[in-house]
This record gives structure tokens, sequence and C-alpha cells, in this order.
């Protein structure tokens, strides 16, 4: 019998016909403490590639976490140990049920990969997949002792693999976008710390959502630091009664390899705890994967690193089903008790 796992997707923008590739960067309402995600660069459609100018990048690159900024998606990475090696850099995946390793993780491990024995469930689609068999997978308080994990292609932008969440019921993710800092601990049910907003979640199986408003449209917002982009159902569409209008076509390609499409287009402001996120573009697409969490018939997004990416810091507990969020703002907002724009 083969085992169903869940992976996020990687984006690639295309823009339309008529459609300019840059976007009007979004602007801020008067007192300046609203955030705004950005999108990366769609991809030219002709196959010629375009002049690279060259730059000199004087300031140190994030080693694992890195914020969503005007020109870039942030990312959550972990170090982790296998089998006392490493570390690896692998994504960090809420959204995903079981970790999966790319093949030269495999090579340098030195362990042999076996037959296609697992299917693995991606955003666009579904495949078997060979699997390697691990002894031990650490990183902080969290520890996996002899498992067998799917080798999946690189889709991931240099990471070496996905972190996914089969061993989270019990913990905390404390993630610094500011200073490049990720731990995983025993949740000890900690109360959210200074300046930061307390949101209740909701168990999917292994999924954590949350309820939110989107515009006027009541909608189930599913955390998944897995994704660069934030992708939205149709049914969502529908209630949005969003039109194609300045909208970029983007092709959407999951662990699996398999391509759909969806219109990216922009949507009304996002509640995030008691924060209106506003310039929020969404891919909207009914995916192969909200079929598979049975998220067809109700408004419902995954929530994606342009958005996440975007906090100052981010808490997920996954014992008290918390997330603790702060957002980037002025310094005196945040030495405060509470943020300004959130409860």
């Amino acid at each position: 019998m083969r085992n169903g796992f869940l992976f996020a997707a990687l984006l690639l923008s295309a823009a339309p016909p008529g459609v300019a590739a840059e976007q009007e960067p979004p602007k801020l309402p008067p007192g300046g403490d609203e955030v705004i995600p950005t999108t990366s660069t769609p991809q030219p459609l002709s196959g010629i590639a375009p002049a690279i100018e060259e730059v000199e990048v004087e300031a140190p690159e994030p080693r694992y976490v890195a914020p969503t900024l005007r020109d870039s998606i942030g990312r959550i990475w972990a170090p982790v140990l296998i089998n006392g090696k490493g570390p690896f850099r692998l994504v960090l995946d809420t959204g995903a049920s079981r970790s999966a390793l790319l093949p030269r993780v495999a090579r340098a491990l030195g362990v042999p990969i076996q037959p296609s024995s697992m299917r693995v469930h991606g955003v666009t689609g579904s495949t078997d997949v060979s699997t390697v068999a691990i002894d031990q997978l650490e990183v902080g308080e969290l520890l996996i002792e002899s498992t067998r994990l799917p080798i999946v292609p690189d889709v991931f932008g240099g990471a070496d693999g996905v972190l996914g969440n089969e061993a989270l019921g019990d913990k905390r993710i404390f993630i610094d976008f500011r200073r490049d800092r990720i731990e995983i601990s025993r949740s000890r049910s900690e109360r959210p710390g200074l300046g930061m907003s307390k949101i209740p979640l909701k168990s999917r199986g292994q999924l954590l959502s949350f309820k939110t408003n989107i515009g006027s449209v009541p909608t189930t917002a599913v955390i998944d630091t897995g994704a660069q982009r934030t992708i939205g159902n149709q049914a969502l569409r529908t209630a949005l009664n969003r039109r194609a209008r300045n909208w970029q076509q983007e092709e959407i390609i999951g662990v699996t390899l398999d391509v759909e499409k969806g219109d990216n287009i922009p949507t009304p402001p996002i509640k995030f705890g008691k924060a209106m996120i506003s310039g929020v573009r969404v891919t909207f697409t009914d995916t192969a994967i909200f079929d598979h969490w049975q998220l067809t018939d109700e408004p419902a997004l995954l929530l994606g690193m342009d958005v996440l990416g975007l906090l100052d810091v981010l808490v997920i507990d996954y014992k008290t089903k918390e997330l603790h969020v702060r957002f980037r703002g002025p310094k005196q907002t945040l030495t405060k008790g509470r943020d300004s724009m959130l409860d």
C-alpha cells in the first residue's frame, strides 16, 4: 500500500500579452504601518534571456530565514542533521505531511535509493517516487528516527529538501525574519511575546488554518510556509467576483513537476489578526491540492511566503494551535506591550 503525502508548489510567473511585467508597487495608507507584499519578476515567455547587469552584493545573504522584500519572496529553511551529517537546509513546509529529500542528499549520506514505493501528492498532482531509509533526522528539539523519506525533484530554489509536519504535533516553531533565526522546540504553552498578537488556529488533519476575511468574504486560510505565492481556489474568486483585470498568468509547478496555470489578480485587503494587509495578489486556480484537502466548495487560500514573509516574527505553536505574529513597523511600535495594529 502506498502512502500519500502533501507538498507545496513553486510558482513561475509569466505576464500575458498586453500586460507589463513590472507591477505598480502598492502604496501604504496614511500612518505607514500597513504591510505590503510583492511578487517576483515574471519569467519572459520569449525564451530569450534578458541582459543581466552585474552588481556587487555587500550585505550578507541570510543563511536560513529571509523576509519578503520588494524584489524577492521570503523563505524559511531549517538546518537539519541527517544521520549525524550536515546541516542540510530543508524548507520548513507546514503544508507537507512528510519530509522529503533531494537525490544529492542521499548521495552525500551514502544511502541507497529504493525504487518507486511511495506516492506523493503535490499542489499540482500526484506521482510515485523513490525513497531512502534514514536512521535519524534532527533539528532543535525535533527528532525523527528510523523513517523512510521520499526523493523528490529540485524545485526548492537551492534548499536540500522539505521538513514536513509529521513530527511537529507538540512543537513550537519560532521564526525571526530580521535576525535570520529559526528555533524548533517543545511547546511549553508560552504566551505571545512583547508586541505580538495571537491568532487561534484550527486543525484540518495535519494542516493548520484560521478564519479570515478577504474584503467582506469569509475565507479559510491554510498556513503554508512551503509555498512561495498565495493561491486561492475558484470558490474564493467567485465570491470576490474577481474578473481578469490587471492580471498575470502564472504557471504553478509542484514537486511532481505537473504544471497548472492560474490567474494572478489583485484582491481586497486580507485580515490578519486585526491587521489589514493590502496590495495582495492571489493566484486563482483549483489545483489538485484543494480537492485533496476537500477545500473546493468554500472560499479558501494557501497563505504563502509572499505574505508570511512580511512578518517580523512568526511563531507557530502546534500544541496550543496558536499563531503569534509581529509585523514590521517603526521601532517605537515594537517596544510597546502590543502592536498598534494588532490585538
